[in-house]
């Protein structure tokens, strides 16, 4: 007991979450960093095995397919670290970087201590009519995250890399939203579906007279999200003519209106995405070199849901609980129905997953009552391939990892 009255005096000299772990995964000491951080007492956790009461497992995380780096540092006595998923006593979940370090004692034994980093502490709520939260506890989806908080911290430009349906926008508002521009405006503009004609007036603005139809002046996207953030989704649907116009204002953040002749400046934050290899399309021509370096100041690569299979109960439940919301009504997957859904390889990813899950609530009859079954996922699927197959479209197979922006 002495021991341990040292240890937690010793902890408590950190200012960060602070746990130390004895032999066969016990925790003998958490400081009052701890405490606060994940909303706990020591008495709950100290004496109980650490899979239990910080991860809620009932056996040892790296036996469930997680990464633990408890092993590894008990054993060689060499600091190491991973991502990992904690839980507050409320449940709620914490994604965490743990650095793992040993500790020798006087008396011979040895321990291991945890500082705990929180990735993005506020990321728990979901507010009901703002975005969806990033869900997910895997390996894939945690670098993701912590990466996505990088980001924040900085004022460069971001680009987003996945496939479509993977949540680049959201991934976009979720570094808006933790960066010190959360409080100024949030703008996106979807470039497959503005033309080249349009995207002077729409991006830079125009005076009133400027052509026919504008009796009006009206500010840009530029100036609107000035001081704030001004998401590009798919950059790489963009002409060239409309790349040399965007790289200009990007270099300088000067822009005049159509028809004006006042040079007006703006200070917006810029984060793309694309669903293309981009890196091809400057090969082929396709996309203007000096432009790819200007956005892809930070790349990050948004996983496929395949990639991380494991997160999509989670997914399925944080899909469910938002289209229950709007209806005011509880709905839930079965285990056969989930175990259906983690047989599927989702080529259009979340997206696709969410119109799934739409389309059997809408099939849902009074018997089901609320609940989602095997057969309901099953006549969704059926009824993906028959009108894939009356479209001609041969079915999609997994596809290969998304590649890297450079090669």
């Amino acid at each position: 007991m002495s021991d341990h009255v040292e240890l937690r005096s010793l902890v408590d000299t950190h200012d960060r979450p602070f746990v130390v772990i004895g032999k066969d995964y016990t925790v003998v000491a958490v400081n009052a960093a701890y405490e606060h951080a994940f909303n706990t007492e020591k008495d709950a956790i100290v004496g109980q095995k650490c899979h239990r009461a910080l991860h809620h497992r009932d056996r040892p995380c790296n036996e469930m397919g997680e990464e633990c780096p408890y092993v590894h540092c008990y054993v060689s006595e060499e600091p190491c670290g991973c991502l990992h998923t904690h839980y507050d006593s409320g449940g709620g979940t914490r994604w965490v970087r743990i650095n793992m370090y040993p500790l020798k004692c006087a008396d011979g034994n040895t321990y291991v201590g945890e500082m705990i980093h929180e990735i993005a502490a506020r990321a728990g709520v979901d507010e009901p009519d703002g975005p969806p939260r990033p869900v997910g506890s895997s390996p894939a989806f945690l670098h993701m995250m912590e990466q996505l908080e990088q980001a924040a911290s900085t004022d460069a430009p971001v680009l987003l890399i996945g496939e479509t349906g993977t949540g680049k926008e959201l991934a976009a508002h979720f570094i808006h939203c933790y960066s010190n521009r959360k409080s100024q405006p949030y703008v996106a503009l979807d470039c497959t579906v503005i033309t080249e004609s349009l995207f002077e007036s729409e991006v830079f603005g125009h005076e009133r007279g400027a052509f026919t139809g504008s009796i009006q002046s009206k500010k840009g996207l530029f100036e609107v999200a000035d001081a704030g953030t001004l998401f590009l989704d798919e950059i790489g649907e963009a002409s060239l003519t409309t790349q040399a116009k965007l790289l200009r204002v990007l270099e300088t953040g000067e822009f005049r209106r159509v028809g004006g002749n006042e040079t007006i400046k703006a200070n917006a934050r810029i984060i793309c995405a694309t669903n293309r290899h981009l890196w091809k399309s400057v090969v082929a021509g396709a996309f203007r070199e000096d432009l790819y370096y200007r956005i892809a100041c930070f790349c990050i690569r948004i996983p496929a849901l395949r990639e991380r299979l494991e997160d999509l109960p989670l997914l399925a439940e944080s899909l469910l609980r938002r289209i229950g919301d709007k209806e005011k009504r509880v709905y839930r997957l079965s285990e056969d129905a989930v175990e259906l859904l983690l047989g599927y390889h989702y080529p259009g990813n979340i997206r696709e997953l969410r119109n799934l899950l739409q389309v059997a609530v809408a099939h849902l009859g009074r018997e089901h009552r609320g609940t989602i079954t095997r057969d309901l996922i099953a006549q969704g699927l059926h009824m993906r391939a028959r009108f894939a197959e009356g479209l001609g479209i041969e079915p999609r197979a997994a596809a290969p990892p998304w590649p890297a922006p450079v090669e």
